[in-house]
Protein backbone atom coordinates (compact mmCIF):
# COMPACT_ATOMS: atom_id res chain seq x y z
CA UNK A 1 0.00 0.00 0.00
CA UNK A 2 3.08 2.71 0.00
CA UNK A 3 2.30 4.05 -3.65
CA UNK A 4 -1.70 4.66 -2.10
CA UNK A 5 -0.01 5.85 0.85
CA UNK A 6 2.14 8.73 -1.33
CA UNK A 7 -0.85 9.46 -3.53
CA UNK A 8 -3.10 9.60 -0.48
CA UNK A 9 -0.95 12.43 1.12
CA UNK A 10 0.40 14.08 -2.00
CA UNK A 11 -3.42 14.47 -3.04
CA UNK A 12 -5.09 14.88 -0.53
CA UNK A 13 -3.06 15.68 2.48
CA UNK A 14 -4.10 12.39 4.86
CA UNK A 15 -1.13 10.55 6.35
CA UNK A 16 -3.18 7.39 7.05
CA UNK A 17 -6.49 5.94 5.81
CA UNK A 18 -9.50 6.41 8.03
CA UNK A 19 -11.66 3.11 8.93
CA UNK A 20 -12.01 0.56 6.22
CA UNK A 21 -10.98 2.94 3.28
CA UNK A 22 -7.59 1.16 2.93
CA UNK A 23 -9.37 -2.16 2.68
CA UNK A 24 -11.47 -1.18 0.10
CA UNK A 25 -8.81 0.95 -2.08
CA UNK A 26 -6.31 -2.36 -1.72
CA UNK A 27 -9.25 -4.37 -3.73
CA UNK A 28 -9.74 -1.56 -6.22
CA UNK A 29 -6.34 -1.57 -6.77
CA UNK A 30 -6.28 -5.22 -7.69
CA UNK A 31 -8.85 -4.90 -10.13
CA UNK A 32 -11.88 -6.62 -7.52
CA UNK A 33 -15.43 -6.43 -7.18
CA UNK A 34 -16.74 -4.55 -4.00
CA UNK A 35 -19.72 -3.11 -2.53
CA UNK A 36 -18.86 -0.75 0.52
CA UNK A 37 -21.34 0.09 2.98
CA UNK A 38 -19.61 2.89 4.93
CA UNK A 39 -21.50 5.58 7.11
CA UNK A 40 -21.77 8.92 5.60
CA UNK A 41 -18.73 11.17 6.09
CA UNK A 42 -16.41 7.70 6.32
CA UNK A 43 -14.91 9.30 2.61
CA UNK A 44 -16.25 6.88 0.08
CA UNK A 45 -15.48 9.18 -2.71
CA UNK A 46 -12.13 8.87 -1.55
CA UNK A 47 -12.15 4.93 -2.37
CA UNK A 48 -12.64 5.53 -6.07
CA UNK A 49 -11.10 8.74 -6.43
CA UNK A 50 -7.78 8.16 -5.46
CA UNK A 51 -7.66 4.99 -7.49
CA UNK A 52 -8.89 6.82 -10.35
CA UNK A 53 -5.53 8.87 -9.74
CA UNK A 54 -3.27 5.64 -9.47
CA UNK A 55 -4.96 3.38 -12.26
CA UNK A 56 -4.58 4.18 -15.98
CA UNK A 57 -7.23 5.35 -17.86
CA UNK A 58 -11.39 6.99 -16.68
CA UNK A 59 -12.82 6.01 -13.29
CA UNK A 60 -16.57 6.49 -14.55
CA UNK A 61 -18.89 7.20 -11.61
CA UNK A 62 -22.46 6.71 -11.79
CA UNK A 63 -24.14 9.30 -9.73
CA UNK A 64 -28.19 9.79 -8.93
CA UNK A 65 -28.56 13.75 -8.80
CA UNK A 66 -27.00 15.99 -11.22
CA UNK A 67 -26.27 18.51 -8.35
CA UNK A 68 -24.42 15.86 -6.52
CA UNK A 69 -22.06 15.35 -9.48
CA UNK A 70 -20.95 18.93 -9.51
CA UNK A 71 -20.55 18.94 -5.52
CA UNK A 72 -17.98 16.34 -5.78
CA UNK A 73 -16.89 17.11 -9.39
CA UNK A 74 -15.40 21.04 -7.33
CA UNK A 75 -14.14 19.01 -4.83
CA UNK A 76 -12.52 17.07 -6.81
CA UNK A 77 -10.92 19.48 -9.15
CA UNK A 78 -9.97 21.78 -5.45
CA UNK A 79 -7.35 18.75 -5.11
CA UNK A 80 -5.96 18.45 -8.72
CA UNK A 81 -8.18 15.49 -10.03
CA UNK A 82 -8.99 15.51 -13.66
CA UNK A 83 -13.40 15.17 -13.51
CA UNK A 84 -15.45 15.97 -15.79
CA UNK A 85 -19.61 15.78 -15.78
CA UNK A 86 -21.46 14.41 -18.57
CA UNK A 87 -25.02 15.95 -17.67
CA UNK A 88 -28.00 17.16 -19.71
CA UNK A 89 -27.29 20.67 -17.90
CA UNK A 90 -22.97 20.98 -18.78
CA UNK A 91 -22.61 23.15 -22.46
CA UNK A 92 -19.03 21.64 -22.43
CA UNK A 93 -20.22 18.35 -23.67
CA UNK A 94 -17.96 17.94 -26.82
CA UNK A 95 -14.94 19.21 -24.77
CA UNK A 96 -15.80 16.62 -21.90
CA UNK A 97 -16.13 13.59 -24.80
CA UNK A 98 -12.68 14.74 -26.08
CA UNK A 99 -11.07 14.70 -23.63
CA UNK A 100 -12.64 11.43 -22.37
CA UNK A 101 -11.39 9.38 -25.95
CA UNK A 102 -8.08 11.66 -24.81
CA UNK A 103 -6.96 10.06 -22.07
CA UNK A 104 -7.37 12.77 -20.11
CA UNK A 105 -10.18 12.58 -17.55
CA UNK A 106 -9.15 10.59 -14.32
CA UNK A 107 -13.06 11.22 -13.58
CA UNK A 108 -16.34 10.89 -15.61
CA UNK A 109 -19.47 11.68 -13.38
CA UNK A 110 -23.00 10.31 -15.63
CA UNK A 111 -26.35 9.61 -14.15
CA UNK A 112 -27.76 6.25 -14.63
CA UNK A 113 -30.49 7.49 -17.14
CA UNK A 114 -27.00 8.06 -19.45
CA UNK A 115 -25.23 5.59 -17.92
CA UNK A 116 -27.91 2.79 -19.24
CA UNK A 117 -28.02 4.24 -22.91
CA UNK A 118 -26.58 2.21 -25.96
CA UNK A 119 -24.82 5.71 -27.06
CA UNK A 120 -23.15 5.72 -23.71
CA UNK A 121 -22.00 2.75 -24.20
CA UNK A 122 -20.41 2.74 -27.53
CA UNK A 123 -18.78 6.54 -26.02
CA UNK A 124 -17.09 3.87 -23.61
CA UNK A 125 -15.62 1.55 -25.73
CA UNK A 126 -13.58 4.30 -27.71
CA UNK A 127 -11.05 4.93 -24.43
CA UNK A 128 -9.03 2.96 -21.77
CA UNK A 129 -11.50 2.51 -18.43
CA UNK A 130 -9.88 2.53 -14.88
CA UNK A 131 -13.00 1.79 -12.85
CA UNK A 132 -16.92 1.78 -12.34
CA UNK A 133 -17.90 3.14 -9.34
CA UNK A 134 -21.98 3.24 -8.40
CA UNK A 135 -22.45 5.60 -6.26
CA UNK A 136 -26.05 5.53 -4.00
CA UNK A 137 -25.87 2.06 -4.50
CA UNK A 138 -28.83 1.26 -2.76
CA UNK A 139 -30.75 2.85 -5.18
CA UNK A 140 -30.47 -0.24 -7.06
CA UNK A 141 -32.83 -1.96 -4.91
CA UNK A 142 -36.23 -2.65 -4.84
CA UNK A 143 -36.23 -3.09 -1.00
CA UNK A 144 -34.41 -0.28 -0.36
CA UNK A 145 -36.27 3.19 1.01
CA UNK A 146 -34.66 5.07 -2.55
CA UNK A 147 -35.44 2.75 -5.66
CA UNK A 148 -34.44 4.31 -9.07
CA UNK A 149 -35.45 1.89 -11.76
CA UNK A 150 -32.38 3.26 -14.07
CA UNK A 151 -30.08 1.50 -11.67
CA UNK A 152 -31.56 -1.93 -12.69
CA UNK A 153 -29.85 -0.92 -16.17
CA UNK A 154 -26.51 -0.95 -15.43
CA UNK A 155 -26.25 -4.41 -14.87
CA UNK A 156 -25.83 -4.79 -19.02
CA UNK A 157 -23.06 -1.58 -18.97
CA UNK A 158 -20.83 -3.11 -16.77
CA UNK A 159 -21.04 -6.99 -18.12
CA UNK A 160 -20.11 -5.32 -21.72
CA UNK A 161 -16.74 -4.55 -19.72
CA UNK A 162 -16.04 -7.55 -17.87
CA UNK A 163 -12.82 -6.84 -17.19
CA UNK A 164 -13.30 -3.55 -15.36
CA UNK A 165 -13.12 -3.41 -11.41
CA UNK A 166 -16.60 -2.42 -10.09
CA UNK A 167 -16.83 -0.61 -6.95
CA UNK A 168 -20.54 0.08 -5.57
CA UNK A 169 -21.21 2.28 -2.81
CA UNK A 170 -23.98 3.18 -0.04
CA UNK A 171 -23.99 4.36 3.42
CA UNK A 172 -27.71 2.60 3.53
CA UNK A 173 -28.40 -0.84 3.24
CA UNK A 174 -29.61 -3.12 5.45
CA UNK A 175 -28.52 -7.22 5.25
CA UNK A 176 -31.69 -7.73 2.59
CA UNK A 177 -30.63 -4.67 0.70
CA UNK A 178 -26.95 -5.24 0.83
CA UNK A 179 -27.72 -9.31 -0.90
CA UNK A 180 -29.67 -7.21 -3.58
CA UNK A 181 -27.26 -4.60 -4.26
CA UNK A 182 -24.52 -7.76 -5.06
CA UNK A 183 -26.84 -9.80 -6.95
CA UNK A 184 -28.31 -6.69 -9.36
CA UNK A 185 -24.57 -5.01 -9.80
CA UNK A 186 -23.04 -8.88 -10.12
CA UNK A 187 -20.74 -8.46 -6.99
CA UNK A 188 -19.29 -11.60 -5.09
CA UNK A 189 -20.11 -12.06 -1.46
CA UNK A 190 -16.60 -12.14 -0.66
CA UNK A 191 -16.42 -8.51 -1.86
CA UNK A 192 -18.99 -6.91 0.90
CA UNK A 193 -17.11 -4.66 3.26
CA UNK A 194 -19.20 -3.76 6.06
CA UNK A 195 -17.59 -0.30 8.23
CA UNK A 196 -20.35 -0.03 10.43
CA UNK A 197 -23.35 2.55 10.73
CA UNK A 198 -22.38 4.34 13.70
CA UNK A 199 -22.02 7.97 13.48
CA UNK A 200 -20.89 9.05 17.23
CA UNK A 201 -20.82 12.06 16.54
CA UNK A 202 -24.62 12.90 15.73
CA UNK A 203 -26.50 13.44 18.79
CA UNK A 204 -29.98 12.08 18.37
CA UNK A 205 -33.34 13.48 19.80
CA UNK A 206 -37.01 12.41 19.08
CA UNK A 207 -39.92 14.63 20.54
CA UNK A 208 -43.55 15.03 20.14
CA UNK A 209 -44.78 17.86 18.60
CA UNK A 210 -46.07 20.63 19.88
CA UNK A 211 -45.57 23.84 18.48
CA UNK A 212 -43.28 22.74 15.51
CA UNK A 213 -42.23 26.59 14.89
CA UNK A 214 -41.32 27.01 18.12
CA UNK A 215 -39.37 23.74 18.42
CA UNK A 216 -37.56 24.39 15.80
CA UNK A 217 -37.13 27.92 16.48
CA UNK A 218 -35.43 26.72 19.94
CA UNK A 219 -32.46 24.26 18.50
CA UNK A 220 -31.92 27.04 16.02
CA UNK A 221 -31.23 29.21 18.09
CA UNK A 222 -29.25 26.65 20.46
CA UNK A 223 -27.22 25.55 17.14
CA UNK A 224 -24.82 27.84 15.58
CA UNK A 225 -23.86 27.12 11.62
CA UNK A 226 -25.53 25.96 8.91
CA UNK A 227 -28.72 23.71 9.16
CA UNK A 228 -31.39 21.76 7.50
CA UNK A 229 -34.96 21.30 8.23
CA UNK A 230 -37.43 18.83 6.48
CA UNK A 231 -41.07 19.46 6.17
CA UNK A 232 -43.00 17.02 4.46
CA UNK A 233 -45.04 19.30 1.98
CA UNK A 234 -44.09 21.83 -0.20
CA UNK A 235 -46.89 24.16 1.69
CA UNK A 236 -44.90 23.71 5.09
CA UNK A 237 -41.83 24.15 3.57
CA UNK A 238 -43.06 27.68 2.42
CA UNK A 239 -44.78 28.33 5.49
CA UNK A 240 -42.16 27.44 7.75
CA UNK A 241 -39.29 28.97 6.50
CA UNK A 242 -41.13 32.11 6.07
CA UNK A 243 -41.72 31.80 10.13
CA UNK A 244 -38.16 30.91 10.61
CA UNK A 245 -36.90 33.78 8.84
CA UNK A 246 -38.73 36.02 10.61
CA UNK A 247 -38.16 34.77 14.04
CA UNK A 248 -34.21 33.48 14.63
CA UNK A 249 -32.06 35.91 12.98
CA UNK A 250 -30.33 33.57 10.59
CA UNK A 251 -30.51 33.57 6.73
CA UNK A 252 -33.58 31.31 5.59
CA UNK A 253 -34.19 29.52 2.58
CA UNK A 254 -36.93 27.21 0.56
CA UNK A 255 -36.33 24.39 -1.11
CA UNK A 256 -38.65 22.07 -3.12
CA UNK A 257 -39.53 20.59 -6.64
CA UNK A 258 -42.22 22.93 -7.16
CA UNK A 259 -39.98 26.26 -6.91
CA UNK A 260 -38.90 27.68 -10.34
CA UNK A 261 -35.32 25.72 -11.14
CA UNK A 262 -33.74 29.08 -10.92
CA UNK A 263 -34.80 29.85 -7.46
CA UNK A 264 -34.00 26.29 -6.76
CA UNK A 265 -30.40 26.45 -7.94
CA UNK A 266 -29.75 29.77 -6.43
CA UNK A 267 -31.34 28.79 -2.89
CA UNK A 268 -28.96 25.58 -2.88
CA UNK A 269 -25.95 27.29 -3.86
CA UNK A 270 -26.38 30.32 -1.06
CA UNK A 271 -27.09 27.13 1.33
CA UNK A 272 -23.70 25.67 0.22
CA UNK A 273 -21.44 28.74 0.19
CA UNK A 274 -22.90 30.10 3.79
CA UNK A 275 -22.03 29.16 6.96
CA UNK A 276 -25.07 30.26 9.09
CA UNK A 277 -27.59 29.66 6.78
CA UNK A 278 -30.71 27.17 7.58
CA UNK A 279 -32.45 25.25 4.69
CA UNK A 280 -36.38 24.26 4.74
CA UNK A 281 -36.71 21.54 2.75
CA UNK A 282 -38.58 18.87 1.41
CA UNK A 283 -36.69 15.21 1.17
CA UNK A 284 -35.61 15.88 -2.14
CA UNK A 285 -32.85 18.39 -0.86
CA UNK A 286 -29.82 16.98 0.28
CA UNK A 287 -29.19 13.74 -1.15
CA UNK A 288 -26.73 16.34 -3.97
CA UNK A 289 -25.35 18.11 -1.43
CA UNK A 290 -21.80 17.12 -0.23
CA UNK A 291 -21.64 20.32 2.56
CA UNK A 292 -19.66 18.87 5.45
CA UNK A 293 -20.43 21.34 8.17
CA UNK A 294 -23.91 21.03 8.43
CA UNK A 295 -24.48 21.04 12.45
CA UNK A 296 -28.32 20.09 12.88
CA UNK A 297 -30.77 18.18 10.99
CA UNK A 298 -34.02 18.91 11.76
CA UNK A 299 -37.25 16.60 10.73
CA UNK A 300 -40.78 18.28 10.94
CA UNK A 301 -42.41 15.21 10.46
CA UNK A 302 -42.50 11.70 10.00
CA UNK A 303 -39.29 10.27 7.82
CA UNK A 304 -40.31 7.34 5.17
CA UNK A 305 -38.64 4.80 7.23
CA UNK A 306 -35.63 4.39 9.17
CA UNK A 307 -33.22 3.95 6.30
CA UNK A 308 -34.61 7.35 5.01
CA UNK A 309 -33.82 8.84 8.71
CA UNK A 310 -30.72 7.69 8.93
CA UNK A 311 -29.38 9.06 5.31
CA UNK A 312 -31.30 12.36 5.75
CA UNK A 313 -29.76 12.95 9.16
CA UNK A 314 -26.43 11.58 8.26
CA UNK A 315 -26.10 14.96 6.31
CA UNK A 316 -25.08 16.53 9.77
CA UNK A 317 -22.15 16.46 10.63
CA UNK A 318 -19.96 14.89 8.15
CA UNK A 319 -16.48 16.93 8.77
CA UNK A 320 -16.72 14.77 12.01
CA UNK A 321 -17.55 17.76 14.05
CA UNK A 322 -20.64 17.19 16.98
CA UNK A 323 -23.94 17.65 15.35
CA UNK A 324 -27.64 17.25 16.11
CA UNK A 325 -30.34 15.62 14.39
CA UNK A 326 -33.78 16.08 16.31
CA UNK A 327 -37.24 14.63 14.66
CA UNK A 328 -40.24 16.27 15.97
CA UNK A 329 -42.98 13.63 15.35
CA UNK A 330 -47.07 13.16 15.58
CA UNK A 331 -49.63 9.98 15.86
CA UNK A 332 -51.30 11.68 12.89
CA UNK A 333 -47.62 10.81 11.12
CA UNK A 334 -48.64 7.49 11.54
CA UNK A 335 -52.05 7.71 10.75
CA UNK A 336 -51.48 9.30 7.17
CA UNK A 337 -48.40 6.66 6.35
CA UNK A 338 -50.66 4.09 7.23
CA UNK A 339 -52.98 5.44 4.56
CA UNK A 340 -50.58 5.77 1.61
CA UNK A 341 -49.32 2.37 2.36
CA UNK A 342 -52.65 1.21 1.47
CA UNK A 343 -52.14 2.72 -1.61
CA UNK A 344 -49.13 1.25 -2.86
CA UNK A 345 -49.02 -2.31 -4.79
CA UNK A 346 -50.00 -5.45 -2.76
CA UNK A 347 -46.64 -7.05 -2.69
CA UNK A 348 -44.92 -3.95 -1.40
CA UNK A 349 -47.42 -4.01 1.56
CA UNK A 350 -45.40 -5.99 4.18
CA UNK A 351 -42.11 -3.98 3.48
CA UNK A 352 -43.88 -0.99 4.06
CA UNK A 353 -45.65 -2.34 7.23
CA UNK A 354 -42.21 -3.47 8.75
CA UNK A 355 -40.51 0.05 7.83
CA UNK A 356 -43.06 1.85 9.84
CA UNK A 357 -43.14 0.03 12.70
CA UNK A 358 -39.81 0.38 12.76
CA UNK A 359 -40.36 3.71 12.71
CA UNK A 360 -43.17 3.44 15.80
CA UNK A 361 -40.27 1.67 18.06
CA UNK A 362 -37.90 4.26 17.56
CA UNK A 363 -39.79 7.09 18.19
CA UNK A 364 -41.84 5.84 20.97
CA UNK A 365 -38.38 3.50 23.10
CA UNK A 366 -37.20 4.59 26.55
CA UNK A 367 -33.96 3.13 25.79
CA UNK A 368 -31.27 4.54 23.30
CA UNK A 369 -31.86 5.94 20.32
CA UNK A 370 -28.95 4.94 18.60
CA UNK A 371 -28.32 1.47 19.83
CA UNK A 372 -32.16 0.68 18.18
CA UNK A 373 -30.84 2.20 14.54
CA UNK A 374 -27.60 0.29 14.75
CA UNK A 375 -29.52 -2.84 15.52
CA UNK A 376 -32.18 -2.20 12.72
CA UNK A 377 -29.02 -2.08 10.25
CA UNK A 378 -27.36 -5.10 12.07
CA UNK A 379 -25.14 -4.41 14.63
CA UNK A 380 -24.86 -4.95 18.37
CA UNK A 381 -24.28 -2.05 20.19
CA UNK A 382 -23.84 -1.51 23.53
CA UNK A 383 -26.35 -0.46 25.64
CA UNK A 384 -26.13 3.49 26.01
CA UNK A 385 -24.96 5.36 23.14
CA UNK A 386 -24.11 8.99 25.69
CA UNK A 387 -24.90 10.47 23.18
CA UNK A 388 -29.12 10.53 22.26
CA UNK A 389 -31.62 12.17 24.20
CA UNK A 390 -33.00 8.77 26.20
CA UNK A 391 -29.20 8.60 27.23
CA UNK A 392 -28.50 11.74 28.27
CA UNK A 393 -31.50 12.25 30.20
CA UNK A 394 -33.55 8.62 30.60
CA UNK A 395 -36.92 9.25 30.45
CA UNK A 396 -39.75 7.94 32.94
CA UNK A 397 -41.80 5.02 31.61
CA UNK A 398 -45.04 4.10 33.10
CA UNK A 399 -47.88 1.80 32.87
CA UNK A 400 -50.64 3.60 31.23
CA UNK A 401 -52.74 0.46 30.22
CA UNK A 402 -55.73 1.89 32.54
CA UNK A 403 -55.90 5.57 31.07
CA UNK A 404 -55.71 3.53 27.66
CA UNK A 405 -58.62 1.42 28.01
CA UNK A 406 -60.88 4.37 29.39
CA UNK A 407 -59.93 6.30 25.82
CA UNK A 408 -60.54 3.06 24.11
CA UNK A 409 -63.69 3.10 25.84
CA UNK A 410 -64.89 6.32 25.47
CA UNK A 411 -64.32 5.92 21.77
CA UNK A 412 -66.60 3.23 22.00
CA UNK A 413 -69.26 4.77 23.31
CA UNK A 414 -69.17 7.59 21.62
CA UNK A 415 -69.80 6.08 18.22
CA UNK A 416 -66.38 5.91 17.19
CA UNK A 417 -67.56 9.44 15.49
CA UNK A 418 -65.13 12.11 17.47
CA UNK A 419 -61.99 13.33 17.38
CA UNK A 420 -59.17 13.44 20.37
CA UNK A 421 -59.95 17.03 21.45
CA UNK A 422 -63.35 15.49 22.46
CA UNK A 423 -62.95 12.23 23.58
CA UNK A 424 -60.97 14.25 26.30
CA UNK A 425 -63.27 16.38 26.94
CA UNK A 426 -65.92 13.40 28.08
CA UNK A 427 -63.22 11.80 30.34
CA UNK A 428 -62.47 14.68 32.11
CA UNK A 429 -66.42 15.44 32.87
CA UNK A 430 -65.95 18.52 31.10
CA UNK A 431 -69.72 19.83 29.97
CA UNK A 432 -70.66 21.31 26.68
CA UNK A 433 -73.86 22.17 24.33
CA UNK A 434 -71.96 19.23 22.59
CA UNK A 435 -71.89 16.88 25.17
CA UNK A 436 -75.21 17.90 26.91
CA UNK A 437 -76.47 17.50 23.04
CA UNK A 438 -75.17 14.30 22.43
CA UNK A 439 -76.22 12.59 25.60
CA UNK A 440 -72.62 12.27 26.18
CA UNK A 441 -72.67 13.68 30.22
CA UNK A 442 -74.98 10.34 30.77
CA UNK A 443 -72.10 7.38 30.01
CA UNK A 444 -70.37 5.76 32.51
CA UNK A 445 -67.00 7.14 30.85
CA UNK A 446 -68.12 11.08 31.51
CA UNK A 447 -66.00 12.60 34.09
CA UNK A 448 -63.77 9.34 34.86
CA UNK A 449 -60.51 10.56 34.30
CA UNK A 450 -58.95 13.65 36.91
CA UNK A 451 -56.09 14.46 38.90
CA UNK A 452 -52.42 13.61 37.70
CA UNK A 453 -54.30 11.07 35.08
CA UNK A 454 -55.33 13.88 33.34
CA UNK A 455 -52.08 15.10 32.05
CA UNK A 456 -51.60 11.57 30.38
CA UNK A 457 -54.78 11.77 27.99
CA UNK A 458 -52.94 13.32 24.89
CA UNK A 459 -50.02 10.69 25.35
CA UNK A 460 -51.65 8.04 25.07
CA UNK A 461 -53.98 8.92 22.38
CA UNK A 462 -50.93 9.56 20.97
CA UNK A 463 -49.46 6.25 21.74
CA UNK A 464 -52.74 4.63 20.81
CA UNK A 465 -52.71 6.08 16.99
CA UNK A 466 -48.76 5.07 16.81
CA UNK A 467 -49.48 1.36 17.65
CA UNK A 468 -52.37 1.41 15.30
CA UNK A 469 -55.35 0.87 18.32
CA UNK A 470 -57.09 3.91 16.58
CA UNK A 471 -57.36 5.35 13.32
CA UNK A 472 -58.58 8.55 12.12
CA UNK A 473 -61.55 8.32 9.94
CA UNK A 474 -62.46 10.88 6.93
CA UNK A 475 -64.76 12.71 9.06
CA UNK A 476 -61.64 13.40 11.44
CA UNK A 477 -62.96 10.64 13.90
CA UNK A 478 -61.16 8.15 15.65
CA UNK A 479 -62.16 4.32 15.30
CA UNK A 480 -60.81 1.35 16.44
CA UNK A 481 -57.28 -0.55 14.85
CA UNK A 482 -56.38 -3.60 14.61
CA UNK A 483 -54.95 -3.43 18.40
CA UNK A 484 -57.54 -1.86 20.31
CA UNK A 485 -59.55 -5.11 21.20
CA UNK A 486 -56.16 -6.47 22.97
CA UNK A 487 -55.89 -3.69 25.18
CA UNK A 488 -59.16 -3.07 26.18
CA UNK A 489 -59.27 -6.76 27.28
CA UNK A 490 -56.21 -6.74 29.12
CA UNK A 491 -54.29 -9.06 26.08
CA UNK A 492 -51.29 -5.95 25.53
CA UNK A 493 -50.46 -3.19 27.84
CA UNK A 494 -49.53 0.43 26.82
CA UNK A 495 -46.21 1.77 28.28
CA UNK A 496 -45.56 5.35 27.95
CA UNK A 497 -42.50 7.67 27.80
CA UNK A 498 -42.65 10.59 29.62
CA UNK A 499 -39.82 12.95 28.17
CA UNK A 500 -37.86 14.68 31.31
CA UNK A 501 -38.55 18.52 30.59
CA UNK A 502 -36.05 20.01 28.07
CA UNK A 503 -34.41 23.23 29.53
CA UNK A 504 -33.59 25.24 26.96
CA UNK A 505 -29.81 26.56 26.33
CA UNK A 506 -28.02 29.50 24.67
CA UNK A 507 -27.10 30.47 21.35
CA UNK A 508 -24.04 28.82 21.29
CA UNK A 509 -24.37 25.84 23.70
CA UNK A 510 -23.07 22.31 23.82
CA UNK A 511 -24.70 21.88 20.43
CA UNK A 512 -22.22 23.16 18.30
CA UNK A 513 -19.08 22.00 16.87
CA UNK A 514 -15.79 22.85 19.19
CA UNK A 515 -14.51 25.64 16.88
CA UNK A 516 -12.81 27.28 18.95
CA UNK A 517 -15.31 30.71 18.35
CA UNK A 518 -13.65 33.89 20.00
CA UNK A 519 -9.82 33.01 18.97
CA UNK A 520 -8.98 35.65 16.37
CA UNK A 521 -6.43 33.56 14.67
CA UNK A 522 -9.30 30.98 13.90
CA UNK A 523 -11.60 33.85 13.22
CA UNK A 524 -8.81 35.46 10.68
CA UNK A 525 -8.51 31.81 8.90
CA UNK A 526 -12.31 31.78 8.41
CA UNK A 527 -12.30 35.71 6.98
CA UNK A 528 -9.33 35.11 4.49
CA UNK A 529 -11.80 31.66 3.53
CA UNK A 530 -14.67 33.63 2.81
CA UNK A 531 -12.54 35.97 0.99
CA UNK A 532 -11.38 33.36 -1.33
CA UNK A 533 -14.25 31.46 -1.75
CA UNK A 534 -15.88 34.60 -2.79
CA UNK A 535 -13.15 35.36 -5.49
CA UNK A 536 -13.20 31.94 -7.04
CA UNK A 537 -16.51 31.01 -6.42
CA UNK A 538 -15.82 27.73 -4.64
CA UNK A 539 -18.02 27.08 -1.31
CA UNK A 540 -15.67 27.69 1.56
CA UNK A 541 -15.71 23.81 2.75
CA UNK A 542 -14.24 23.01 -0.80
CA UNK A 543 -10.84 25.14 0.26
CA UNK A 544 -10.39 24.07 3.48
CA UNK A 545 -12.85 22.06 6.64
CA UNK A 546 -12.91 24.13 9.78
CA UNK A 547 -11.01 21.02 11.09
CA UNK A 548 -7.71 22.26 8.90
CA UNK A 549 -8.44 25.93 10.00
CA UNK A 550 -8.48 24.48 13.66
CA UNK A 551 -5.03 22.66 13.09
CA UNK A 552 -3.82 26.08 11.66
CA UNK A 553 -4.68 28.40 14.53
CA UNK A 554 -3.09 25.74 16.95
CA UNK A 555 0.37 24.55 15.35
CA UNK A 556 0.66 28.13 13.59
CA UNK A 557 2.87 26.39 10.53
CA UNK A 558 5.17 29.11 10.28
CA UNK A 559 6.46 27.97 6.29
CA UNK A 560 5.29 26.41 3.43
CA UNK A 561 6.74 23.24 4.16
CA UNK A 562 4.93 23.15 8.01
CA UNK A 563 1.87 24.35 6.63
CA UNK A 564 1.99 20.81 3.78
CA UNK A 565 2.48 18.75 7.01
CA UNK A 566 -1.33 19.79 8.21
CA UNK A 567 -3.76 17.13 7.73
CA UNK A 568 -5.93 17.54 4.67
CA UNK A 569 -3.47 20.03 2.91
CA UNK A 570 -2.66 18.45 0.08
CA UNK A 571 -0.29 19.66 -2.49
CA UNK A 572 -2.84 21.19 -4.82
CA UNK A 573 -4.12 23.37 -2.34
CA UNK A 574 -1.15 24.18 -0.62
CA UNK A 575 0.21 25.60 -3.84
CA UNK A 576 -3.10 27.44 -4.40
CA UNK A 577 -3.81 28.69 -0.65
CA UNK A 578 -0.26 27.98 1.52
CA UNK A 579 0.69 31.50 1.20
CA UNK A 580 -2.35 33.64 1.58
CA UNK A 581 -2.82 31.41 4.99
CA UNK A 582 0.44 31.46 6.13
CA UNK A 583 0.51 35.54 5.67
CA UNK A 584 -2.55 35.29 7.98
CA UNK A 585 -0.55 33.47 10.33
CA UNK A 586 2.49 35.87 10.50
CA UNK A 587 0.05 38.78 10.89
CA UNK A 588 -1.37 37.70 13.68
CA UNK A 589 2.00 36.68 15.57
Amino acid sequence: MAPAIETLRRVFGFDSFRGVQADVVDRVLAGRRTLAVMPTGAGKSLTYQLPAVMLEGTCVVVSPLIALMHDQLRAAEAVGIRAATLTSVDENRAETIERFRSGQLDLLYVAPERASGEGFRNLLGQAKLSLFAIDEAHCVSEWGHDFRPDYRLLRPLLDRFPDVPRLALTATADAHTRADILEQLGLPQEGLIVAGFDRPNIRYAITPRENTTRQVIDLIAETPGPGIVYAQTRAGVEKLAEKLAAETGRPVLPYHAGLDPAVRRRNQAAFVASEEMVIVATVAFGMGIDKPDVRFVAHAGLPKSIEAYYQETGRAGRDGDPAVAHLFWGADDFARARQRIGEVEPQRQPGERARLTALGALVETATCRRRILLRHFGEEPAEQCGNCDNCLSPPAAIDATVTAQKFLSAVFRTGMMFGTGYIESILLGQSSERSLTNGHENLSVFGIVDGEEAALIKPVARALLLRDALRANDHGGLEFGPEARSILKGGATVALVLPPKRERRRRGGKSGAPNPVGNPLFEALRAKRREIAQETGLPPYVIFHDSVLRDMAMLKPDSIAAMGNISGVGARKLDAYGDAFLQVIREAA
